[in-house]
């Protein structure tokens, strides 16, 4: 299965991510299928923080891949994807 999670780079005490397409079973740093966006969270402009290439998020999550719970929450907060109803 195809997870949509972060990788992290960066200095110590500074981190920054990539958001990546990869197999559930790579480790977290591993090769990935598709590298789709950068997360900043030190970066004080949040406008800036988080991007990504919406048309491939979007695809990856129409062939099934499953988001990350940051990941998840991230793209509710940019609009990518809607926010699950609760029954």
């Amino acid at each position: 299965m195809v997870k949509l999670r972060f990788k992290r780079f960066g200095r110590t005490h500074h981190p920054v991510y990539r958001l990546n397409a990869i197999d559930q079973r790579s480790p977290r740093d591993g090769r990935p299928i598709e590298e789709l966006g950068t997360y900043d969270p030190t970066n004080k402009d949040e406008s800036i923080q988080f991007s990504c290439k919406e048309d491939r998020v979007k695809y990856w999550l129409s062939v099934g891949a499953q988001p990350s719970e940051t990941v998840a929450a991230l793209l509710k907060k940019a609009g990518i994807i809607e926010a699950a109803k609760k029954a």
